[in-house]
C-alpha cells in the first residue's frame, strides 16, 4: 500500500472524501447506502469522472493514516465514521458515556453556546471528544481553541442518548447549557 502520498495530496483526497461521503454524494453522482457507504470502485470511478482521479492504493493510505480516522473501508465499501449532513443510519450502539467529555470550539461561539448549548447545526449529532487534547485540536481548526467540559454522566442519567463512532467520537443530539462547564460557560442556578 506504500504510495508515498505527499501531505498535500493526502489532505486533498481526505477533503474530497469528507465532502462527498458526508455532505454531497450527489455532486459526483454516487448514492450512499442507508449506512452512508458506497462501493469503493464506484467512488474511484466517480472521482475520476469529475476530474479528481486517485488510485485505490492512495485511498487506502488516506483511510489508514488519517489521524482522525474519519473513514472506514469494509467489505468493498467505504464510508465516513461520523459527521454527515445527509441522512444516514450508522447503526451505532447507544452506550453509557464516561463522566466527562469535551468539545472544542472558539470564543466567538460562546454567546450562542451559553444561550442554547451545543446543537448539531447541519450535522446529525454534536461531536464530543474523549479527552481535552483532541478537543483542543478540534477547536484550533477555527482559531484560538476553547475547550468545554460536558457533564456526560449527568446527561446520560437524565435520559440523553450517547453513541460512540468507530473512530472514538462520542455523538449526542444536543448538549443543553446546564451540562457545560468552562470558565465562561457556567450553568444557571437551579
Amino acid at each position: 500500500m506504500d504510495t508515498n502520498l505527499g501531505k498535500g495530496r493526502s489532505v486533498k483526497i481526505s477533503k474530497f472524501l469528507s465532502r462527498h461521503l458526508r455532505h454531497e454524494p450527489q455532486r459526483i453522482g454516487i448514492t450512499l447506502d442507508a449506512r452512508g457507504r458506497v462501493n469503493v470502485q464506484e467512488l474511484l470511478q466517480a472521482a475520476a469522472a469529475h476530474g479528481f482521479p486517485f488510485s485505490r492504493a492512495e485511498l487506502e493510505e488516506v483511510v489508514a493514516t488519517s489521524d482522525k480516522q474519519r473513514f472506514a473501508i469494509e467489505d468493498g465499501l467505504i464510508g465516513a465514521n461520523q459527521g454527515h449532513s445527509v441522512a444516514v443510519d450508522l447503526e451505532l450502539p447507544v452506550l453509557e458515556p464516561p463522566a466527562r467529555l469535551y468539545h472544542g470550539t472558539v470564543g466567538r461561539f460562546l454567546p450562542a453556546i451559553r444561550a442554547e448549548g451545543l446543537r448539531a447545526m447541519n450535522r446529525h449529532a454534536v461531536h464530543l471528544s474523549p479527552d481535552r487534547e483532541t478537543a483542543t485540536r478540534v477547536g484550533a481548526r477555527r482559531g484560538r481553541p476553547v475547550v468545554l467540559t460536558v457533564e456526560a454522566a449527568a446527561m446520560h442519567r437524565d435520559g440523553h442518548r450517547f453513541q460512540l463512532s468507530r473512530n472514538g467520537v462520542w455523538l449526542v443530539e444536543a448538549v443543553p447549557p446546564r451540562y457545560l462547564r468552562a470558565p465562561d460557560v457556567q450553568p444557571p442556578e437551579s
